[in-house]
């Protein structure tokens, strides 16, 4: 009886010790595991990462693919314009490119000032032509006449304007006069829209009131830039 007693134990210490030994393979074998999780976890975002990574990048190289192969042929369209005898003709200086007539009808900044003195000195300016009245509308974000002086000062706020200079006039003189001023709004270098145009006698001469707007393009500026992709 002795010995089956110690037979007992024995198997029973087997028994404990193999438990031991499962527990312990049981435990490896979960840490294994959630490490191979967390591991297949963080490749996963890593390669989803990688791929947007490389999404951008495509798209920075089929922007700068599609500008460089537009250059060549904006060249030609500019060296087309530089020999258009209307631009040439229409230059301010000799030495400007016959582009620059493009440029100069349409500024990049909304200078109402030098607008209103294109108006009086060159366009408005026929003879037997008088200026009666003249009202610049400063543009809203940009400008702010000086009450006080004819002055435009220039404030820092962004733009909020449309592009736009909107004015309203009011010239004197007789029938040729007239015509000739409004043939020159028509070839003028700026692009001059009337809205409103009315003409009314007073004795001999006749009153002509414009109303209209011009335009001007805020300049643009092209630059490489980092983006942050999360």
């Amino acid at each position: 009886m002795q010995s089956d007693k110690k037979v007992a134990i024995r198997k029973r210490t087997l028994i404990e010790k193999a438990n031991r030994t499962m527990f312990i393979w049981v435990a490896c074998a979960s840490v294994v595991v959630g490490v191979s999780i967390v591991a297949i976890i963080f490749l996963a975002q890593m390669l989803l990462f990688n791929e947007r990574v490389l999404a951008e990048k495509n798209n920075t190289i089929s922007v700068l693919k599609s500008n460089n192969a537009n250059i060549s042929e904006l060249e030609a369209q500019v060296r087309v314009l530089d020999t258009d005898q209307a631009l040439i003709d229409s230059k301010a200086n000799t030495d400007d490119q016959a582009i620059q007539v493009i440029l100069d009808a349409l500024p990049s900044e909304a200078n109402s000032l030098a607008f209103g003195s294109s108006l009086q000195t060159k366009i408005l300016n026929v003879p037997g032509l008088a200026i009666d009245k003249m009202q610049l509308d400063p543009v809203q974000g940009i400008e702010s006449f000086d009450a006080s002086s004819s002055d435009v000062n220039i404030s820092t706020s962004s733009s909020s304007g449309q592009g736009e200079i909107t004015f309203r006039v009011s010239v004197i003189g007789d029938e040729k006069a007239l015509k000739q001023a409004l043939v020159n709004i028509e070839k003028s270098i700026r692009t001059i829209d009337i809205t409103m145009l009315k003409i009314e006698s007073q004795g001999t001469s006749m009153v002509m009131t414009i109303q209209g707007r011009g335009y001007y393009e805020p300049a643009r500026t092209v630059e490489l830039k980092d983006k942050v992709v999360k």
